[in-house]
């Protein structure tokens, strides 16, 4: 049985007559009277009643019709579908993020990429970098935006841009005034850091080792925002990426201290399966973040 028989019984059904079937389908009367013949022995049944000058579906052909019908409904769904899958830039994107990047990057890029891809939007994921790795593994999500370094077999990666950590502290604060500070510097019971299983803490951690000296008492955020409402009521100091000090983020309780040369920062990168389908729509996020317009990010594509 197959799609071509389908709308050959279809076609009879609806015209009534072999002749005007056969034109309907572009075949010959033969051909299609075959093709009809060799449809009703594979099926054991009769589907059409035929005699002089008239032909109509027997009780059961016109139940096959009807569900002939219908297949070729649904064939034609797969193959608008498929037409549609064409265009790699036409449908959602599933998009992971982590944590400290999601909410200060995706305003931008969202908008950046609606002028470069105006029907792809994004389902958004935003979660820590071994949780976004087993969804990238699995095919849960199509691509991610995360801190290097990140290495899994078959996975792809390109680096979008470096993002400079800069120290903040409270008003008032002694390093108020200061125009940069070392990264040995940042040390002592005050300092605020992100909980355990954040790629940015342990970022952190290895750019200023003292923070992590046994006699320091850490103190743990559960977000970048936690940490900045936690600097700004006075209550230690913090190191947090520029991207998440920019403007609507600035706050007027804190004070902003960059490094020392060289500054500390973290290269963010794309990562996407080396067997995804769609590479327009890698294309496409790259070019939306070329787009963008940011002093915090050094942009590397």
């Amino acid at each position: 049985m197959t799609l071509t028989e389908l709308r050959y019984i279809v076609a009879l059904a609806q015209e009534k007559n072999f002749s005007r079937a056969a034109e309907r389908c572009s075949v010959s009367q033969p051909t299609l009277s075959v093709a009809i013949a060799r449809l009703e022995d594979e099926l054991g049944v009769q589907l059409f009643e035929r005699g002089k000058g008239f032909v109509s579906p027997s009780l059961v052909g016109a139940r096959v019709v009807e569900q002939a019908q219908l297949a070729l409904e649904e064939a034609e769904k797969v193959r608008q579908i498929a037409q549609r899958g064409r265009d790699q830039l036409d449908g959602t994107l599933r998009l992971g993020v982590i944590h400290t990047i999601g909410p200060y990057l995706l305003p931008q890029l969202i908008h950046s990429l609606k002028a470069v891809a105006p029907n792809m939007p994004l389902v958004i994921e935003e979660n820590m970098t071994a949780n976004l790795a087993d969804m990238l593994r699995d095919n849960d999500i199509d691509v991610a935006i995360l801190a290097l370094p990140f290495d899994l077999p078959g996975v792809l990666t390109r680096p979008l841009y470096d993002e400079v950590f800069k120290v903040i502290v409270p008003r008032g604060h002694a390093w108020e005034g200061r125009k940069a500070i070392a990264p040995e510097e940042v040390a002592g019971d005050e300092v605020l850091l992100l909980k355990a299983g954040n790629c940015f803490r342990d970022q952190v951690l290895g750019a200023c080792p003292q923070v992590s000296s046994p006699e320091t008492d850490i103190r743990l955020g559960h977000s970048i925002g936690t940490i900045r409402c936690m600097v700004a009521s006075g209550l230690g100091v913090s190191v947090l990426p520029d991207g998440a000090l920019q403007h609507p983020y600035s706050n007027d309780m804190i004070s902003v201290i960059p490094f020392t040369p060289p500054e500390p920062s973290r290269r963010v990168a794309l990562a996407w399966r080396s067997c995804f389908v769609r590479p327009k729509a890698i294309d496409a996020l790259l070019a939306a973040v070329r787009g963008l317009d940011s002093p915090a990010y050094r942009l590397l594509v």
